[in-house]
């Protein structure tokens, strides 16, 4: 039976380090220079407001301001773009994040690459050919540290990433290699998909299907990161079929529970970096 690697606590232990970050900044450089957070939400979404609602969360306990900008579902791109224009000449914001998806009329591609990459809280823009940039894309930085915390060095392993979306199957990738692992990155058009899962010593996916991985996919000892997050009948479910794969992994993450806390924790290892870079 696999060991689950527990999201919930490592992201707390993470919060921990960002909230005396945030106390030593402001101890340092007084009250100005405390990180703050927008949080822009296009839309009704129940998922996305939620999502939004605990981020503001958790930025109030790791000292960093929030501030949350509702807009309605029928928001034009041209007012959004407008807004974070604002956003971006404001001196007083720190970090912007633009909760995902966005409607259908407005671009994701042009909504990310407006954000000014000194204040891209999601790292999105971030450098991804190069370990010493100070922010970096949040899931795949989380789960690097995952994977740290739990005693997993991927350097010579066979890592395989199922997906290679821009926000995490591509940053992914090469933070695996800047770590020394052997990768293969699998997507839609991969024939045969299972006979490169079955040789993964490390496997992460993100595809956003849910319980897409099953158990006869997976080398028994696997290490299995899920990234996914799917919703049946209103209930988290991952990309990973945990009821098939569990059994067969030497170490997994939950859904809800795993990759999910450790990615909003990320947020805010980034949106202090953005503080510090700004106050220096």
């Amino acid at each position: 039976m696999a060991t689950l690697i527990d999201g919930k606590a490592i992201a707390q232990k993470v919060k921990e380090e960002v909230a005396l970050g945030s106390q030593k900044l402001v101890a340092e450089r007084g009250e100005d220079a405390r990180p703050n957070m927008t949080l822009v939400l296009v839309g009704s979404d129940a998922v996305s407001k939620r999502l939004v609602d605990l981020k503001a969360k958790d930025c109030e306990a790791a000292g960093i301001t929030p501030t949350v900008i509702a807009m309605s579902e029928s928001t034009s791109e041209e007012k959004l773009l407008r807004l974070i224009d604002r956003l971006n000449r404001d001196d007083d914001v720190k970090a912007i994040l633009c909760q995902l998806p966005v409607p259908d009329h407005i671009s994701t591609k042009r909504l990310l690459a407006a954000i000014a990459p000194e204040k891209d809280v999601d790292g999105f823009s971030a450098r991804i050919d190069s370990d010493d940039y100070d922010v970096a894309a949040c899931t795949p930085a989380a789960v690097m540290r995952m994977l740290r915390e739990s005693g997993v060095d991927v350097a010579g392993k066979h890592c395989v990433v199922v997906g290679r979306s821009n926000i995490v199957g591509k940053p992914m990738a090469i933070q695996l290699l800047l770590n020394d692992a052997t990768v293969t990155v699998c997507h839609s058009k991969t024939a045969d998909l299972a006979e490169h899962t079955r040789r993964a010593d490390i496997l992460i996916v993100a595809v956003g299907r849910p319980r897409f991985i099953t158990g006869d996919m997976v080398k028994e000892g696997a290490v299995v990161i899920d990234v996914g997050m799917n919703y049946i009948e209103g209930r988290p479910v991952g990309d990973v079929d945990f009821a098939s794969v569990e059994p067969k992994a030497s170490k997994i993450t939950p859904v809800p529970g795993g990759v999910g806390p450790m990615t909003r924790a990320y947020l805010l290892v980034n949106a202090l970096t953005l503080a510090e870079r700004r106050a220096k």
